[in-house]
């Protein structure tokens, strides 16, 4: 299976990317659209002409942001609904409203490296948004998502998922010391084996699934890490918002991405396998592709929503 390649990469901006794209018609839901790539993700598919709500905690900002979107891409149909991925109660509220098929899921709400914290559920504060919320989000909408066919789930993952697998005996961190770092690890490897996962087994539904890892930018998740995020990233490969969109825009709109699924992209292109920590923000980690684990974690998280049901 030969990688994906497009033509564009590391400077591509999200405009550019789906430039000559015409998506009227189509509906798109972007988690985490209130600020950051999410907004930019968001507007580059209002450009499309895609009618886009952007799912959101703060209403208030998120309507700020809609308006924008519509002020610079000329889009009324942009609006802001509200989503608390760390909220089962939230999330069924969002899906059991949504009338009508969808075509573009892009999962893009995040929480990076936050200190030690757990849902009433007792969920680990960054597991539960960035994959439990997330694939709680997707299987509620599965039946407005396979409506139309050929329907994209976008993934918003991380190099960091290099930082750890899922440590099937304590997600949780019951039992191990918490780091900050670890659970972001795990978490954005729960990321790409649920495009994996969703890919297989939605097949016959044409959804498709990719996981991707934006670049570093400087936005509202570096919050927990004193705005610079690891820190370890060189000055020349931070990227603009724009640019971080990019990678997002491009999974969800492109026809050059049509019909691929379970695979995972950096600068706009599919990375290659690594079996060791790479040291660069390309590569991703062999267990996160492993199909095994992408159905593991698949029944773990069923077990998980329909335990706290």
């Amino acid at each position: 299976m030969s990688a994906i390649t497009t033509p564009f990469g590391f400077a591509s901006t999200a405009s550019e990317v789906v430039s000559g794209i015409d998506l009227t018609g189509r509906c798109a839901v972007v988690t985490g659209a209130s600020s950051g790539i999410g907004a930019e993700t968001a507007r580059a598919l209002a450009a499309t002409g895609a009618a886009v709500t952007l799912a959101v905690r703060d209403v208030t900002a998120g309507e700020r942001v809609a308006k924008d979107i519509t002020q610079s891409t000329g889009n009324q149909n942009v609006q802001a609904v509200h989503l608390d991925l760390t909220d089962p109660a939230s999330i069924t509220d969002f899906t059991a409203a949504w009338r009508g098929p969808l075509h573009i899921l892009v999962n893009n709400a995040g929480v990076m490296a936050c200190p030690e914290q757990y849902t009433e559920q007792g969920w680990e504060w960054q597991f539960a948004t960035n994959h439990l919320g997330h694939f709680a989000l997707a299987t509620g909408l599965h039946d407005a998502l396979a409506a139309d066919g050929n329907a994209r789930i976008v993934v918003v993952s991380s190099t960091g998922h290099q930082q750890s697998p899922i440590v099937w005996d304590d997600v949780n961190f019951a039992f191990r010391p918490y780091d900050p770092w670890l659970a972001y690890g795990q978490s954005k490897t729960a990321n790409v084996l649920f495009a994996v996962e969703a890919t297989r087994r939605w097949a016959d539904d044409n959804i498709t699934a990719n996981a991707l890892m934006p670049g570093a930018i400087y936005t509202n998740l570096q919050r927990h890490t004193g705005g610079r995020g690891s820190g370890r990233v060189p000055a020349e490969l931070i990227k603009t918002v724009e640019q971080g969109a990019a990678t997002s825009a491009l999974l969800a709109a492109s026809p050059l991405l049509e019909g691929v699924g379970g695979r995972y992209f950096i600068d706009c292109n599919e990375t290659e396998i690594v079996d060791r920590r790479s040291g660069t923000l390309h590569g991703v980690a062999r267990y996160a592709l492993d199909p095994a684990c992408a159905r593991r974690l698949w029944d773990l998280s069923q077990d998980l929503l329909a335990d706290a049901a």
